[in-house]
């Protein structure tokens, strides 16, 4: 089931182009862990290509669970399968006809990292919502359930992270 997706791999732009999550955290793309400077860097990862469709979701969520029992971090399950689940989602949703979409899970026995890449070049941040909004609240959630997270450029378009720590 692993895959590699080419093209949705993009170069870390910098804080300057990238968008860092609401409490200002901008980790780029392998978050705090695994920069240049001898950072922890993943030493468990997961690439998935995965079809722009609904039931993409599902396989989504599966492929988390499954990961996260292999590599002993089923603590991190709950919120690591509703960020997947939320950020596929939008990237279903919104970016259906730009491609494959790429799933990379990827951390150590003390963080995990989220991230959906999709070949939608636009970014949809978080906007104001009334009381009787019946969606929109997926941002309201990332931020809820990560201790970090942003959106960065890629070459295809965008990718959205969340780490969580262990």
């Amino acid at each position: 089931m692993t895959a590699d997706h080419g093209d949705f791999y993009g170069d870390y732009a910098g804080p300057d182009g990238d968008y860092a999550g609401p409490d200002g955290d901008y980790a780029g793309p392998d978050g705090d862990h695994g920069s240049p400077d001898g950072e922890e860097v993943a030493d468990r990862r997961l690439r998935l290509a995965l079809p722009p469709d609904v039931p993409t979701v599902r396989l989504a969520r599966q492929a988390t669970r499954d990961a996260l029992a292999a590599w002993q971090l089923g603590h991190l399950e709950e919120a690591a399968v509703l960020l997947v689940s939320e950020l596929v989602t939008n990237a279903v949703r919104h970016a259906r006809d730009t491609g494959a979409i790429g799933l990379e899970l990827a951390g150590t026995d003390t963080w995990l990292r989220v991230e959906i890449q999709d070949g939608d070049p636009h970014w949809r941040l978080r906007r104001s919502l009334a009381d009787d909004d019946e969606s929109g609240y997926g941002f309201v959630l990332v931020d809820f359930l990560a201790d970090r997270w942003g959106i960065r450029r890629i070459s295809a378009g965008k990718a959205v992270w969340a780490e969580l720590d262990a």
